[in-house]
This record gives structure tokens, sequence and C-alpha cells, in this order.
């Protein structure tokens, strides 16, 4: 399985939500793990936060067989996990905290 992680606005994780998917980006749009070890996927998520809105940063994690095609719907049921920022981030935290990590029975809560 390859895990990627796909950054995007809180508004985008809202209608991804909604539509039942998330869109697939380009190759400069998401951060694949280069292996499924702890470090890796930590350095792939920290990356991805890099490329999120720094107003709040979220990134949602997805398992999938092969990295699908631009433009391409990822369901909601390949998601394990949402990382984001919490709600009540100051505007001059350290890029490098940690974003909170939700399931995906979760996300409801975040929206």
């Amino acid at each position: 399985m390859t895990r990627l992680y796909l950054p995007l606005a809180l508004d985008d994780l809202r209608a991804a939500w909604a539509a039942g998917g998330v869109a697939m980006p380009d190759d400069a749009g998401f951060v694949e793990a280069e292996s499924d070890d702890e470090e890796s996927e930590y350095a792939a998520l920290m990356t991805a936060a890099d490329l999120a809105d720094p107003r709040r940063r979220v990134v949602v994690v997805v398992e999938l067989a092969t990295v699908p095609p631009v433009g391409s719907t990822v369901p909601l049921k390949r998601v394990v996990a949402v990382h984001a920022d919490p709600a009540e981030r100051p505007d001059d935290a350290d890029p490098d905290d940690d974003l909170a990590w939700y399931a995906t029975q979760e996300v409801g809560g975040l929206l």
C-alpha cells in the first residue's frame, strides 16, 4: 500500500467530506512517504503540512494500492486519518508544531 499525504485548506476538507471523496492533486500537491516506518511517515506529514494553508494546516492521509491520476477522486473509505492545527492555534505559532490527529469518525467535529 502507498500512503499519501494531501495538504488541504479547511474549506477544501469540508467540500471533500460533503462530496464523498478527495480530489487527487498534481505531483506537487501531495507527499508520498518513502517507507512505512514512523520517521518516514512523520517527515511526509510535516512536509505536506508545509504545503497546506498556513492559517490552519490540514493534511488528509490516504492509503492506496497505487498513486491515482491527477483530478481523480479518492473515496473517503481510503482516508486513514486527518491531521490539522487546533482551532486555537496562535498566529505566531512555530511552523514545526505538530498537528492534531483525527480519526475519520472525528472529522465532523473538525469541520
